[in-house]
């Protein structure tokens, strides 16, 4: 490990130089002397605006470009819920006939962080929760879709009944009895999730084998801020495989699913696209690797089960398909509500058949998928604030020095930022119809690689991608709460710290050194937290 020290003390003496600015990142007054970490997203993704409506401001690219027009096309179908009715009369058509959410903003208020919830409930706004059902190895159950569906559209019924689902927040003492050597004290809590077995529809299988209710686990996962993702998506490959290659290099474990010491678990898509490998960077799984074929670009298709022309059948399992399509009451009312899928006579067959149809009539036209993803490519990233107040400064300086700057990388450069697809449809002029950030420095503050924190009820598989921690801060002004961490656990920046504090933790020393701090210096490191 003394290695890995040296590393990150070569990493965290890198002075951060000052630039002299002579235009207003939005075209108006002089703003002389502004060092580079204030532009979070670069000159092209940063804005200015720091209200309520922080999250919500596109970027300097949206307009350079011209596409304020589709940037506010699709804001409008983010916001708006998605209705059963699957008639041309209806702006936002198609839901179902099984869905997570109706709306995207649900799970993601103010455009930011999920809140915390006491209940699980999906039509509460804020609830971000999705759930994460796995056996004991944790392998998702094929049973369900990847994010089970709590909602459906009669006649059909949900694969889970989510009002028998059991949110149990427990209080958790760690090694050092939630108190720090000064005295001062703090708490932990953790979620306990329980769904007995009647509140499923479906059998609990993985890999089409029924597994014991013994073995079930479930854990859950809340939505992340969506600005800046585009900015993320900017960033060339070779630097994100300089980085893994830099952490090898330091002794840092890396996650052999993703990283064999060598290359990459690439991500593909053979069903829409052409088998092209990409390099993984998003999700806390880093099951995702280009913003448009990543969880926003998905989420409009499976959260809601809109299809669109390249998704032409439902997010579904075909054991749903397969106990739906038996069940007395799905076929008594069927035709009632899907009079043009009588199609052989046989309901059974009919039901199963418009299940797991992969030609279904398209409800999301390419110019609203067009829309929203200009607009989730183009949201800006707040400015940092309070740059010249001391303890800014201070807990800048500590940042780097306890080795928290480590994983929660400071900056990045973007590439070319020529705009990739797995799916396929963004390219050619429909590529150009997105914003592009080349050759900007961006401060998301994360490696975007995996590590262990080995917290009480762990995320699943324990490795978890490092979260950017730009405009949190605004969280509470911009969502109404300040929850963090990958299910809402923790309330504040010093809970989210000390839940890095596991013995096994790969933060371990960073926070043994935090703990040492006066309380000064640690609020010193809040102020600066919240703050870029």
């Amino acid at each position: 490990m003394n290695k890995f020290w040296i590393i990150i003390g070569a990493l965290t003496s890198l002075a951060l130089i000052a630039c002299n600015d002579n235009n207003n990142i939005n075209g108006g007054d002089v703003k002389p002397e502004l060092p580079d970490y204030y532009y979070t997203g670069g000159k092209l993704g940063t804005t200015s605006n720091t209200t309520a409506s922080a999250y919500e401001q596109e970027t300097e690219a949206i307009n350079n470009q011209g596409l304020l027009a589709s940037f506010k096309r699709g804001e409008r179908i983010f916001e708006s819920p998605f209705d059963s009715d699957d008639s041309q009369s209806t702006p936002m058509r198609g839901l179902g006939p099984l869905w997570v959410r109706d709306a995207c903003i649900t799970c993601h208020p103010g455009y930011g962080h999920g809140a915390r919830q006491q209940n699980y409930n999906s039509r509460v706004q804020g609830n971000g929760y999705l759930l994460v059902l796995t056996d004991e190895n944790d392998t998702y159950l094929s049973s369900l879709t990847g994010m089970p569906q709590t909602q459906a559209q009669k006649p059909f019924k949900a694969p889970i009944d989510e009002s028998k689902i059991v949110i149990d927040w427990r209080e958790y003492t760690d090694e050092w009895g939630n108190r720090f050597p000064d005295g001062e004290t703090y708490s932990l809590i953790y979620p306990e999730v329980t769904i007995p077995l009647s509140a499923f529809y479906v059998p609990l299988q993985v890999g089409g084998k029924d597994i014991d209710y013994s073995q079930l686990k479930v854990r859950l996962e809340s939505t992340i801020g969506l600005y800046g993702t585009g900015l993320i998506d900017a960033i060339d490959e070779n630097d994100i495989r300089a980085q893994y290659e830099s952490e090898q290099a330091a002794g840092v474990p890396l996650n052999p699913a993703i990283w064999n010491g060598s290359d990459f678990n690439y991500y593909t898509n053979t069903t829409q696209g052409d088998g092209t490998k990409y390099v993984r960077r998003y999700t806390y799984a880093l099951s995702r690797a280009n913003l448009q074929d990543g969880a926003g670009a998905n989420a409009i298709w499976n959260i809601t089960n809109v299809t669109r022309s390249d998704r032409r059948y439902h997010y579904m399992t075909a054991a749903y398909a397969t106990v739906a399509s038996k069940d007395p009451e799905v076929q008594a009312d069927f035709y009632k509500y899907f009079p043009k899928q009588n199609v052989t006579g046989n309901v059974e067959t009919d039901i199963y058949n418009y299940l797991m149809s992969k030609t279904l009539d398209v409800e999301m036209t390419d110019q609203e998928y067009i829309d929203l993803m200009a607009w989730h490519r183009g949201l800006a990233v707040p400015a940092a604030r309070n740059i010249n107040d001391p303890d800014f400064q201070r807990g800048k300086e500590l940042f780097s020095e306890i080795g928290c700057a480590y994983c929660h990388r400071p900056s990045w450069t973007t590439g070319d930022d020529v705009i990739r697809d797995p799916n396929n449809f963004f390219v050619g002029s429909y590529a150009e119809m997105l914003p592009r950030y080349p050759h900007q420095t961006i401060w998301p503050y994360s490696d975007f690689i995996q590590h262990r924190m080995f917290m009480k009820n762990d995320i699943r598989t324990g490795w978890c991608r490092t979260t950017p921690l730009w405009g949190r801060g605004l969280s509470r002004k911009c969502t109404g709460a300040d929850d963090r961490l990958h299910d809402c656990r923790a309330r504040n920046v010093i809970e989210a710290i000390m839940w890095h504090g596991n013995a096994k933790s790969d933060a371990r020393r960073s926070i043994e050194r935090f703990r040492e701090l006066s309380k000064a210096d640690r609020d010193a490191m809040v102020t600066f937290i919240e703050s870029i």
